[in-house]
């Protein structure tokens, strides 16, 4: 159950419309122009990386949240994998930039290309654009995540294909797995819990609190066929699933606080 108040208190109102989200801006602009400036430079895309988990600790210490990490292990578990999370808001990308320790590129809907900053943050540093309309370009995109997977690239990918409207899990498309099966690397699910309080979908108001992102054990496909892609995409599902059902405050024995 949701513990985002509605309507939204009048102070939490007035933060989010005079402070919360022109800093967002603000954070959002001057990185993105700097990852600009530096990406004819920066081959590796290293340095436009630790500007984006930059940006993402700064929304976050913006949105007044606190992020807690579990599983951290898992994280680190394989040097090449697909990590596939749930999607419940706009602050799910910042989430997953702090928390993920390592360079990694993720498969977005194509229509965040355009979007000034954000999508040409996403041009420059190598995100792969993927059309979930047009099934030739969705195939032709998993090809190109294939051959970043196969060239030693970690990709993170949201198997939903959009912010779920109501907090609870929608259907999964079947790339994550597919990516994961054809590149035969692990698919690692994540659950993130506390985000859709924070900043769901078609609102603009930030109610802050504790965000949790959980990692859960890797699903090896070490073998596997695509044949086996709904197989794994149900395993995918049901791990997220129930790591979401079990998200409560972290107690310090069981989580990472943020580097």
């Amino acid at each position: 159950m949701s513990r985002r108040p509605d309507p939204m208190p009048r102070l939490y109102r007035w933060r989010s419309n005079l402070i919360q989200t022109p800093a967002f801006i603000v954070a959002t602009a001057v990185c993105g122009s700097i990852s600009l400036l530096i990406s004819p430079l920066d081959k590796s895309g290293r340095a436009q990386h630790r500007i984006a988990r930059l940006w993402a600790r700064l929304c976050i210490w913006i949105s007044g949240s606190k992020l807690i990490i579990r599983g951290a292990e898992s994280l680190r578990r394989h040097p090449v994998a697909v990590y596939a999370s749930n999607h419940t808001s706009y602050m799910d990308t910042p989430v997953i930039f702090a928390s993920l320790p390592f360079q990694f590129r993720i498969l977005a809907k194509k229509e965040l290309w355009p979007i000034a900053f954000i999508g040409w943050y996403l041009r420059r540093s190598g995100q792969i654009p993927i059309d979930t309309v047009n099934t030739r370009a969705t195939v032709s995109s998993l090809g190109v995540g294939v051959k970043a997977l196969r060239a030693g690239m970690p990709l993170f990918v949201f198997p939903e294909g959009g912010r779920t409207p109501t907090g609870q899990l929608q259907t999964f498309l079947s790339g994550a797995a597919y990516l994961a099966i054809r590149a035969q690397v692990p698919l690692v699910p994540i659950a993130l819990s506390g985000v859709y309080d924070l900043l769901p979908i078609h609102t603009r108001h930030f109610f802050p609190g504790e965000l949790t992102l959980t990692a859960g054990k890797p699903i090896e496909t070490k073998g596997l066929t695509i044949r086996q892609t709904d197989a794994v995409t149900a395993l995918l599902r049901a791990a997220i699933e129930e790591m979401v059902a079990q998200s409560a405050p972290a107690g310090k024995e069981a989580s990472a606080a943020l580097p």
